[in-house]
């Protein structure tokens, strides 16, 4: 979904509780790796892995200046032989450490995820939850989007949502040279500009 469908989509939402919904959401996300300076770290379950949510959260980060937005998928079933972003398998949540954060997307919940998500909170990492709205996930995460079964929306579009908002919010830091770039170019049209007019 590009970024017209997404503006198309909210114009329908409006004023529904969607669009503040995906928007809190999405600030706690940026909050949370801005903060830390990154390691977001994305998982789904072993019959859903959020592969979609992945691209879109890499796209909104370069195009947001917030790179701590870009995650690490997590993957049930990564082999060495898989291209490396796509082989970090689910020991990288069992590493987790404070300072990083785990986004959950699942529509039903798994004991082994849960277990290992459970001991990454208690290692310090900050968990957001996307999709289950009720059993134990919600209850480990420090924050949830619920998208219960027959909702007005399904979790993929949700996905939409909270990745475009995760990043439209986000200010373009100034990069080092960008600072010197911009500091020069109001020099220059400082020197450049007509003196004022006596009169």
């Amino acid at each position: 979904m590009d970024a017209v469908r997404v503006a198309l989509l909210r114009e329908v939402l409006a004023g529904t509780e969607w669009l503040g919904a995906t928007r809190r959401f999405a600030g706690a996300l940026r909050g949370s790796v801005v903060a830390h300076g990154g390691g977001l770290l994305l998982v789904g379950t072993a019959a859903y892995e959020p592969w979609h949510l992945a691209a879109h959260l890499v796209d909104e980060a370069a195009w947001s200046g917030t790179p701590e937005l870009a995650p690490t998928l997590v993957r049930h079933d990564a082999r060495p032989s898989d291209p490396a972003h796509l082989a970090v398998g689910l020991g990288r949540i069992e590493a987790a450490r404070r300072g990083e954060t785990l986004l959950v997307v699942a529509e039903r919940e798994d004991a082994a995820l849960l277990e290992r998500v459970a001991g990454a909170r208690r290692g310090g990492v900050t968990v957001l939850a996307l999709g289950a709205g009720d059993g134990e996930l919600p209850a480990l995460a420090h924050e949830v989007l619920p998208v219960p079964d027959g909702a007005e929306l399904d979790l993929d579009t949700v996905q939409h949502l909270v990745s475009a908002a995760a990043g439209e919010n986000a200010v373009p830091r100034p990069r080092g040279r960008r600072r010197f770039r911009d500091a020069l170019s109001r020099l220059a049209e400082s020197l450049t500009e007509p003196p004022p007019s006596p009169w």
